[in-house]
């Protein structure tokens, strides 16, 4: 199964804080959300089918910090973008980039086999959050094949 770089984009419907494992309690907003991860182990995009069966309370592990926030019952996944390229921190570094209005990141959430500050971003609209997704897949893409040629 080929694999890369994906971002979830999530919606939460209530607001209320999350027992993160190490992070501790945070509060996450109603709203939406997108967090970047990596795919690119012999299951590839197989992750995101585990990212799902957690969203939808099929399984209770929890190794990572979005395991967390997708076994709240107000978190579901609404879409998901893939890369097959190995861009996850291009592409969370983007996105959160220059934090622009509406746009607040969830200090070292998702990040913590990296320097990046986050790996998941909240923003009140979806199609705003989309947009910069979308727009941080597509450029990081951009940068790396250039950088291949």
């Amino acid at each position: 199964m080929p694999g890369g770089t994906y971002t979830l984009v999530l919606e939460r419907d209530t607001s209320r804080p999350i027992e993160v494992g190490a992070l501790g309690e945070i509060e996450f907003p109603a709203g939406w959300y997108a967090y970047t991860g990596s795919a690119l182990g012999s299951d590839g995009f197989g992750r995101i089918d585990r990212h799902r069966a957690v969203a939808e309370g099929d399984n209770d592990t929890r190794h990572w910090h979005i395991d967390y926030l997708l076994g709240d019952a107000a978190t579901t996944i609404a879409r998901v973008v893939t890369t097959e390229a190995d861009i996850e921190c291009a592409v969370a570094k983007r996105v959160d980039g220059p934090t622009a209005a509406g746009f607040d990141r969830i200090d070292a959430f998702g990040c913590s086999d990296c320097d990046c500050r986050s790996h998941l971003i909240h923003h009140e609209q979806q199609e705003k959050l989309v947009g910069a997704v979308t727009a941080a897949h597509e450029a990081a893409q951009e940068e790396t094949t250039a950088a291949t040629e």
